[in-house]
């Protein structure tokens, strides 16, 4: 395995590149509107203080039919809409556009479920005390509920790693399609497990760190 880490350095160093920035958009897209949607899908439930059954039904019906779309599927699926946001249908860039999609959907159900487990209290004591919308969710909820949050961006970022492997399909690279171009088609059975080693040391990766950030930030 050594031998093949020396031979393919420079095309993994390539491959593990398109991987940062397919993932780096997919967090990015996870935190800039899955967030703000999970907390939208939080607020318009049953019960909840802007409670909307009709935009509820609707936002939990777009969320659910793209978290249960087979990712592969999807990916082709959206080719339209991928040439048309990036100019293209091939390459990192345009890799990226299925991905965030599904980035958002799959952070905002982690998000909404984040903050049903803030007390109720916690939204009245805020409310009684004058807070504003903005700062009843920046000041209040997100700050009690920020080690959920944290922990729930970090399996999201594992699963968008995870779906990242298979983008070699529209050309997006990656360390899953450089394990399959130099591994299962040249028969190297040693490639296959060189980017497998990398594959799980980036996922414990992201892991100790967004699980040292949950401890940390958690003060319960």
């Amino acid at each position: 395995m050594f031998e093949s880490a020396i031979k393919y350095q420079a095309q993994m160093w390539q491959a593990i590149g398109e991987t940062f920035v397919m993932v780096g958009m997919s967090v990015g897209a996870a935190l800039l509107l899955g967030l703000p949607l999970g907390t939208l899908l939080f607020f318009c439930r049953k019960g909840q203080l802007y409670e909307n059954r009709m935009m509820s039904l609707v936002l939990n019906s777009i969320v659910n039919i793209v978290r249960s779309f087979p990712f592969l599927l999807l990916v082709v699926a959206l080719i339209p809409v991928t040439r048309f946001i990036v100019g293209t249908a091939i390459g990192t860039m345009a890799a990226t556009v299925p991905l965030c999609i599904v980035a958002i959907a799959y952070y905002s159900r982690l998000v909404e479920q984040s903050l049903l487990e803030v007390p109720k209290g916690t939204i009245e004591a805020a409310l009684s005390m004058g807070a504003s919308k903005l700062g009843l969710v920046f000041k209040f909820l997100y700050v009690e509920a920020r080690s959920g949050l944290v922990l729930g961006l970090t399996t999201s970022t594992i699963s968008f790693i995870s779906f990242s492997t298979v983008m070699g399909v529209v050309g997006g690279g990656g360390v899953g399609d450089f394990a399959i171009r130099y591994g299962y088609q040249r028969f190297e059975t040693e490639v296959m497990a060189y980017a497998i080693v990398v594959m799980i040391v980036l996922v414990q990766l992201v892991q100790f760190t967004g699980g040292t950030l949950s401890r940390l930030l958690d003060k319960r």
